[in-house]
Order: C-alpha cells, then sequence, then structure tokens
C-alpha cells in the first residue's frame, strides 16, 4: 500500500490507511521510535497548553505510538489515563509506581480501583492517532471512542492535541459525519494548531 495514494488523490478506505500506516509505524526500528517519541515529548514540554495544565489526560504507548512514558514522572501534572468500559472510555489516576492491567485489545490500562477523573478535572486532553490531518481530523483505530467523548458535552471544550509521527500527518483522511476535530497536532518535527 502506498502512502502517498493519499497524495495523488487516489481515495483509501480508512481500513486500508489505518493498516498501512500501522505497518509503517511498526517498521521503524526502536532507535528511531524512541528518537521521535523524545523529540515529541520535547516539542510538548515546551508548549504553553501543556505547561499550564494541571490535569493531562494520556495514553500508554500501543503497537509504536509515539511514547510519552518520559513526560510521566513530572509530578507537577496530574496524569490521567482511558479504561475502555462497554463503549466508553473511563478516566483513571495514576502514577509511575501504580499497577497496570493489559485490556482485552492488549493495550495498557489503569487499574479499576484507580481514583476516577471526572470531565471538569481535565485541562488537556492527549489523543493516541493513527493519523491526522491539517485540519485536525484522526485517524483511530476504528472503535469511536475519542469520537463518542469529544462529542459529548462535558468533554467538548477541552483542549485536544493528536500525537502522531511526521509520516501520519497527512494533507486529507476519510471524514465521516461524526468524526471529531482536535484542536491541534504535535509531530516530532512541529506543533500545528488548528484554527
Amino acid at each position: 500500500m502506498n502512502l502517498n495514494a493519499v497524495n495523488d488523490h487516489q481515495v483509501l478506505t480508512k481500513s486500508q490507511l489505518r493498516r498501512s500506516l500501522i505497518k509503517t509505524r511498526q517498521s521503524m526500528s526502536v532507535g528511531e521510535w524512541r528518537e521521535k517519541s523524545d523529540r515529541i515529548s520535547h516539542l510538548l514540554q515546551s508548549s504553553t497548553v501543556f505547561t499550564q495544565a494541571k490535569t493531562v489526560l494520556a495514553y500508554f504507548s500501543f503497537r509504536q505510538e509515539p511514547d510519552l512514558s518520559s513526560l510521566f514522572v513530572h509530578t507537577h501534572h496530574r496524569w490521567g489515563f482511558p479504561r475502555c468500559v462497554d463503549q466508553s472510555l473511563r478516566w483513571h489516576s495514576w502514577i509511575p509506581q501504580d499497577s497496570l492491567i493489559i485490556n482485552a485489545y492488549g493495550i495498557k490500562e489503569p487499574d479499576p480501583q484507580a481514583p476516577t477523573i471526572d470531565p471538569e478535572e481535565v485541562d488537556l486532553i492527549l489523543v493516541p492517532s493513527v493519523a491526522c490531518n491539517y485540519q485536525g481530523y484522526r485517524l483511530g483505530y476504528g472503535g469511536g471512542y475519542y469520537d463518542r467523548l469529544l462529542s459529548s458535552p462535558e468533554w467538548s471544550k477541552k483542549p485536544t492535541i493528536g500525537i502522531v509521527f511526521d509520516f501520519a500527518y497527512l494533507p486529507q483522511l476519510p471524514i465521516e459525519n461524526w468524526d471529531q476535530p482536535l484542536q491541534a497536532v504535535l509531530t516530532e518535527t512541529s506543533f500545528h494548531v488548528n484554527s
């Protein structure tokens, strides 16, 4: 599958594009993945929206998503991570010494007994993405968890940053009417704020 097909105006389905981008991501060497992840973390640390946030919702890297774990030791932030519960995400506080469980998808999650985080406490959401486009729309894994979350009134105004590697920041993506745009997209080379 040729990723340039998107640029050549050949229409890929979401599932084809998702498979291709995940394959590209997983083909990176560990060293390249680590270096690019560190650059993303460094850029995030220098952004005002991050430095001013107190409670930040994040994710544990899965299938070579950009890894932000070097930031999780920063105790001036309260970190929250999701658990998949039915068709929605439930957010829990987590610190590095807390245990984690592996869910049915193979993704790390906080313990169900960990303290929950309510929407009004949240200052920033770092959104894992397979890809993002120049308008801030994202391609996820197809479960719709983040679209459902960000379309609900209590979450819709929260600052959101999609986290992707440069190769997955694309001019266009297939968009559905339920897709929710993110306010910014961060790659290893740049921080893009969407108007």
